[in-house]
């Protein structure tokens, strides 16, 4: 599992949210036993102005020798950024299947956005750190719509030319279905080789959950999930929250795979993070009775 909450579910947030709560989140994800976490973004802040404070917030990370800090970087200056932190343990980088949604996310379009993505990779190792590549808007565009599989496969093999830790297959803006994700996913295991795949999914059709299950089943080896399902994309228009951390591990403990991580704790810290976000989350499992 990777907990993308401290990144991915405040993105979004028009709330600032302050740096000391994202600390506090952090926290709690380690202590609930999650031991990758996507804890920023090194973007220009005046696009995404509530991850304004990543040096200040990396600055502050735990010296944790067994927790891998993940900071997502868009382009050469963003990984130059997280790695000038000296505390960054991977790099993240993301390409796009499609040139309109380049252009807005990143300002480049597909192929550009795969170039540097396999730069940052090599920036990473240059610098003895983790890079890994993700492959955003696998399931569709929100301004191209349907992106064909065979896309998505031709990307990858490229992507896995630089060598990265894994790829992931990003559901951007929640329009897969487990058929397509279980297709998605065995195409390209088997184009990447030895290469673990990771997945990410958002929830904005309720799918989201089902997915976990198609790729897990097709052999993805990690799920990327936020907790209490807060998430979205700035440049995404409609995306909603990815996966909740506490119901995807409700359906994979329940389903016999272990994941190590400690729902009740969980549960807890989702209960703590409505309370700094002032609402209810969109998670299902922190809303229900425990069960058994």
């Amino acid at each position: 599992m990777v907990e993308v909450g401290p990144r991915d579910g405040l993105q979004n947030e028009t709330r600032i949210v302050s740096t000391a709560d994202k600390l506090a989140l952090i926290h709690r994800a380690i202590d609930f036993g999650v031991r990758r976490i996507e804890v920023t973004s090194f973007v220009n802040p005046k696009k995404v102005p509530q991850l304004a404070d990543a040096e200040d917030l990396v600055a502050m990370l735990p010296d944790r020798g067994d927790v891998t800090y993940i900071g997502l970087v868009l382009n050469r200056r963003g990984a130059e950024r997280a790695l000038a932190t000296g505390r960054i343990d991977e790099l993240g980088a993301v390409c796009v299947t499609s040139d309109s949604f380049g252009i807005r996310n990143q300002g480049q379009n597909s192929d550009e956005s795969l170039a540097a993505a396999m730069e940052i990779v090599a920036l990473a190792k240059a610098a003895g750190r983790g890079g890994q590549i993700t492959i955003a808007t696998a399931f569709g565009c929100p301004f191209e719509g349907e992106i064909a599989i065979d896309r998505v496969v031709e990307m990858a093999k490229r992507a896995a030319d630089a060598s990265p830790r894994e790829i992931a297959l990003a559901d951007t803006i929640g329009v897969g279905v487990p058929a397509r994700v279980s297709e998605m996913v065995g195409r390209v295991r088997e184009a990447v080789g030895d290469l673990p795949v990771r997945v990410h999914f958002h929830n904005t059709r309720g799918t989201g959950i089902a997915n976990v299950w198609a790729a897990v089943n097709e052999g993805a080896a990690t799920v990327d999930a936020s907790l209490g399902g807060l998430g979205g994309c700035p440049f995404a228009p409609g995306a909603a929250g990815n996966v909740a951390t506490e119901d995807v591990i409700y359906m994979l403990e329940k389903s016999g795979v272990e994941t190590g991580i400690a729902l009740p704790q969980v549960v807890e810290a989702a209960g703590w993070l409505a309370g700094v976000m002032g609402r209810a989350l969109p998670a299902m499992v922190s809303k229900a009775p425990a069960f058994p």
